[in-house]
């Protein structure tokens, strides 16, 4: 029996992100949880995919002439794990991923980075209807607060828990890093 490939996809992990536009963030540690799977993760030798945000407006902190665009340190890339860029909220549209994902015969995609209600849950929704064994890191990924269509204030840890239920068994399996690490690393 072939053994099936495993795949983490980090989401934007980008200096962008520290930008005080964003307002309050839950989760300060999420950055912290990622590179702790990101390191066990290249010690077994599997595959990364870091994903970067990019944007055509020079306004914007995500385009490639601004410190935002960088990746932060703690997930730098490093040898031959593959950077992806995208410019819609799914690291699946208008990318090379899912190719890849197959190509590299991957059956289980992880997946961590910034941010939970955005694109890390459009990728994990895809993820999960492309067919893969999709899980989602909940303590390494994070959200900031949001203001619905009336004006009414939702905090960052109510936009995440609210964001992870609406994925949980639909679309992925939902672990935390020490419930993942024990099961897979």
């Amino acid at each position: 029996m072939k053994k099936q490939k495993k795949a983490l996809i980090i989401v934007d992990v980008q200096k962008a992100f520290d930008d005080k536009k964003w307002g309050m963030r839950n989760n300060l540690n999420a950055e912290e949880n990622i590179s702790k799977i990101l390191q066990l993760w290249r010690r077994k030798g599997w595959l990364v995919f870091h994903i970067q945000h990019t944007s055509d407006s020079h306004n914007s902190v995500f385009h490639p002439e601004n410190q935002g665009f960088a990746i932060k340190e703690i997930v730098k890339p490093i040898n031959n794990e593959t950077i992806i860029t995208k410019k819609v909220n799914s690291s699946f549209i208008g990318t090379n991923l899912e190719e890849l994902l197959k190509v590299n015969e991957v059956a289980t995609v992880v997946i961590t980075g910034l941010t939970t209600p955005h694109c890390v849950s459009t990728t994990t929704r895809m993820s999960g209807n492309l067919g893969f064994d999709t899980y989602l890191i909940s303590d390494a990924t994070a959200s900031f607060g949001m203001k619905d269509q009336n004006g009414t204030y939702y905090d960052p840890e109510t936009i995440h828990n609210l964001s992870l239920v609406t994925l949980h068994d639909e679309f992925a399996t939902i672990l935390d890093t020490e419930q993942f690490i024990s099961k897979f690393l």
